[in-house]
């Protein structure tokens, strides 16, 4: 399987005068740490359209975001096209990045970012594939979720256990506790009410409290 189609995104090695296409497991390993001042430099190239800035981007945070896409779609050769469509999606989005020369942390800003494109990509891939996010545990929608507060300490834990959860309450839980959407959000990605996202994001963290009781203190 090719990483991905773009003509920007291929993986390449140069040895002396020669220079040869990586292959796709040898250029998932070339992977490159930024700090906050080579990201800047990084992104300021991408908007550019300067291809070696968008190999050194897509290198650093390939990881990053099959992590979060892989927190929606579990086959891994899905997950990896996801990721090369995500990434051409932040190449050609990249100038509305507006955290440029600002305050603040860029890794983390440019993280969620992308993080958010990322966790769209994974929606409507299943959307495609007819998941209906209007359907988990419906027979319980009229009964009143008892809110369970999650400690930091378990946070860790839990997230082992996300793929236990409906794919609904799943999807909504990784949308508002980890990429940052507001329920309105999620209400008009999934096309659900927003009573509805809150409702299925209860029942979330109150089945992962119960798998985490069963999993780890038995």
């Amino acid at each position: 399987m090719v990483i991905v189609e773009d003509r920007y995104l291929t993986g390449y090695r140069q040895e002396g005068n020669k220079t040869e296409k990586i292959g796709n497991k040898e250029f998932k390993k070339h992977t490159l740490g930024l700090s906050g001042d080579e990201l800047e430099h990084t992104l300021r190239g991408c908007q550019e359209d300067l291809r070696h800035h968008k190999e050194a981007l897509y290198k650093s945070f390939y990881g990053y975001l099959k992590g979060v896409v892989i927190r929606y779609v579990s086959d891994y050769h899905f997950a990896e096209e996801l990721v090369n469509d995500s990434f051409i999606k932040i190449f050609s989005h990249i100038s509305s990045f507006n955290a440029l020369g600002q305050h603040g942390d860029i890794t983390t800003s440019f993280k969620a970012w992308a993080a958010k494109i990322a966790s769209r990509t994974a929606i409507d891939f299943l959307r495609k594939k007819k998941i209906d996010f209007g359907r988990d545990d419906i027979s319980e929608m009229h009964t009143a979720p008892i809110l369970v507060p999650m400690q930091t300490s378990e946070a860790k834990d839990i997230l082992k256990l996300l793929n236990e959860l409906p794919k609904t309450q799943k999807a909504i839980f990784n949308l508002y506790e980890i990429e940052g959407f507001t329920h309105q959000e999620i209400a008009h990605l999934l096309e659900i009410p927003e009573n509805v996202s809150r409702s299925y994001l209860s029942r979330a963290k109150n089945k992962l409290k119960s798998l985490y009781n069963e999993t780890f203190r038995t």
